[in-house]
């Protein structure tokens, strides 16, 4: 949409300290469509959005560097989300598609910042269906979706901090 449409945006993030995503190359398998596209400067569409939400988030960095002006970067593109962290270093990002969508914890590693900061990993699916999973079918049944998802929760805690640490 551009910056106009975003800068009123900006500006209540500013007023009223809080923050905002911007979607930049999200997981869906047809995400490419548009934003893979080729522009007549030769990037891609995610990757001049992804210059334009580092721009927009300069006067919002925080205590960490990084802005509140943030991106949505999935994890089915692992290349595609370590170019935009290296294009994007104070752009903190909310990173859809670990789990059922196929990203790995080795993939969304990519994401964070040599301090092991930068992401949110998003795995809802994954989660909300636990019990339904071949690791948690067999331990809990469907009325202790709540046992299943916690443990889910952990496992995935700990497999992302292994993968994260290794990247570090």
């Amino acid at each position: 949409m551009g910056t106009d449409c975003v800068k009123p945006f900006i500006e209540d993030c500013k007023k009223y300290d809080k923050g905002i995503f911007i979607l930049v190359k999200t997981s869906n398998p047809s995400s490419g469509e548009l934003q893979d596209l080729k522009l007549e400067n030769g990037k891609e569409v995610y990757l001049q959005v992804t210059e334009l939400v580092e721009k927009w988030g300069e006067e919002l960095r925080g205590k960490y560097e990084y802005s509140s002006v943030a991106a949505v970067v999935g994890a089915t593109y692992p290349e595609q989300l370590e170019q935009i962290r290296k294009t994007a270093p104070h752009t903190y990002f909310l990173i859809p598609g670990y789990g059922a969508q196929g990203g790995k914890a080795k993939d969304i590693a990519l994401g964070f910042d040599s301090n092991g900061l930068g992401g949110i990993v998003n795995a809802s699916r994954s989660l909300m269906c636990a019990y339904k999973s071949d690791r948690w079918k067999d331990k809990y049944v469907e009325e202790e979706y709540a046992k299943a998802t916690r443990a889910e929760a952990l496992r995935m805690k700990e497999e992302l901090n292994q993968a994260i640490n290794r990247q570090l």
